[in-house]
């Protein structure tokens, strides 16, 4: 399947962008990332974020550019576009947005996040945000399928099993790995109508 048939099949998959806006959230405090999709050499690939070793929350981690809702946006996609752009630097009239996955909540700080997907220009020079990001990442989503496995880890002295993704020396899990499986799940469901 050619990268266009892929793209057209994700977005029929997704939910519309703006059905994904109402969502109500599984947690207290709302937030929006977006999921950057870009080509990679013929392929679909992700741009992720590993955020600052030194930063308070989620240090080290890996995650889609996002945040909190600022009071005024009009809407969670607002917020994930801000975002994107104060972070990697991606304006949001490069992004073609072609929809939403479900919103997911995070276990320890009751975020309630809410997924857009849109496809990036390949090629883009990202400005990573000095402050919070320590470097942004493209990888393959093939690549990621690939290394996708369970396996019990523990964080702040509790331990569960959760998918993760390998990813270097580090690894993509939490809500980031959730989101990931979502839309690993909406690309490799069988036809559709």
């Amino acid at each position: 399947m050619g990268a266009a048939a892929t793209i057209d099949r994700l977005r029929q998959r997704l939910i519309p962008t703006a059905e994904a806006a109402l969502l109500d959230p599984p947690g207290a405090i709302e937030s929006a990332v977006l999921v950057p999709i870009t080509m990679l050499d013929g392929e679909l690939g992700v741009v992720l974020t590993r955020r600052r070793d030194d930063m308070r929350r989620h240090a080290g981690e890996f995650s889609f550019p996002g945040g909190r809702r600022d009071p005024g946006e009009v809407d969670l996609l607002a917020t994930a576009l801000r975002e994107t752009y104060e972070e990697v630097g991606i304006p949001a009239d490069r992004i073609e947005l072609l929809g939403g996955l479900q919103p997911t909540a995070t276990i320890a700080t009751d975020f309630s996040i809410h997924p857009f997907v849109g496809l990036v220009p390949s090629g883009l020079a990202f400005a990573a945000a000095p402050a919070e990001v320590a470097e942004v990442v493209e990888v393959s989503l093939m690549e990621l399928v690939g290394a996708r496995r369970r396996e019990r880890i523990s964080r702040r002295d509790v331990s569960f099993t959760t998918d993760i993704y390998p990813l270097g020396e580090r690894v993509v899990w939490g809500a980031t790995a959730r989101i990931l499986g979502d839309l690993v799940d909406r690309l490799t469901l069988g036809p559709t109508d």
